[in-house]
């Protein structure tokens, strides 16, 4: 019966009447667009854009937590209002200018039962992708901040979900300062990479590189490249090979740093060879 009306319309009418269908057709894909923020990346999983939230590790662990997360899924914020660091300390950023950035993983999905293994590719993941960028003087510093020179362009934090035994899910929050220039006057020595190249860079654009990169490092974590991982790491390792003070207990100690293990402790020498675990030691800059 439609075509039998459209057939009888004159043809500028048929053509008004289309047009109006697809423009309308547009619109409503905009609102969907615009309503569900989903960008489907070329590695199979999914990147969501939240304009505002507390802290995107928390986000990501609630959906978690419902049943609404799968591997792979990551949410990244224009806005942080109370972003999480390392051992309950605060992520301070500006809104609309650096990475933060949650991804949801499942550690039976990838070929490694060891949590550092992961903290590992994921420190190299953030490591290759600013170094791109900022070249040589990037490094990573133990166990999984980002720093350029002597001053911290990122860091990571890792919550796990453990089912008894069983590691079931891992939410990786990786915090990257991109066009920031002014700090909170709390962070010893932040850095940006605009402060570095000198150069405004699209955050969101940035944001979709970094999940592809970090991708990457967990296909290589299944393929079995730990090993390869963990000594790319302690190429790319901050203050390798120089001498560093420590303070652990209290006590300052003047010591050479040499590796990290694969369990995750920094291997230092001076006049005995010392092993730290994370939350040991804290380092003197």
């Amino acid at each position: 019966m439609l075509f039998f009306v459209f057939s009888y319309l004159p043809w500028q009418a048929v053509f008004s009447i289309v047009f109006y269908k697809v423009a309308c057709s547009l619109q409503i894909m905009a609102k969907v667009t615009l309503l569900c923020h989903w960008f489907i990346m070329p590695v199979g999983g999914f990147l969501r854009i939240l304009e505002s939230v507390d802290s995107t590790n928390n986000y990501a662990m609630d959906k978690v937590h419902a049943g609404l997360a799968n591997h792979g899924m990551a949410w990244f914020a224009r806005a942080q209002t109370a972003g999480k660091g390392q051992r309950g300390k605060a992520w301070k950023t500006e809104g609309g200018k650096n990475i933060a950035m949650s991804l949801v993983l499942q550690p039976e999905r990838f070929n490694t039962t060891k949590q550092f293994q992961l903290s590992a590719a994921v420190a190299l993941a953030c490591f290759e992708f600013f170094s791109v960028y900022a070249g040589h003087e990037t490094k990573i510093k133990w166990p999984n901040d980002l720093y350029w020179r002597d001053r911290k362009a990122g860091g990571i934090l890792i919550e796990n979900v453990f089912h008894g035994k069983t590691w079931k899910w891992a939410v990786v929050g990786t915090g990257i300062n991109i066009n920031q220039t002014v700090f909170d006057s709390s962070l010893v020595n932040p850095v940006s990479l605009k402060q570095v190249t000198g150069k405004e860079w699209d955050v969101l654009a940035m944001a979709s590189e970094l999940y592809e990169v970090l991708m990457k490092y967990i296909s290589l974590l299944n393929a079995g490249a730990a090993g390869e991982i963990l000594e790319n790491y302690n190429r790319n390792l901050f203050k390798k090979d120089q001498q560093v003070f420590l303070v652990e207990k209290g006590k300052r100690i003047q010591t050479t740093v040499r590796a990290v293990s694969e369990d995750g402790r920094l291997l230092t020498s001076d006049a005995v060879e010392r092993q730290f675990d994370f939350g040991e030691v804290e380092w003197v800059l």
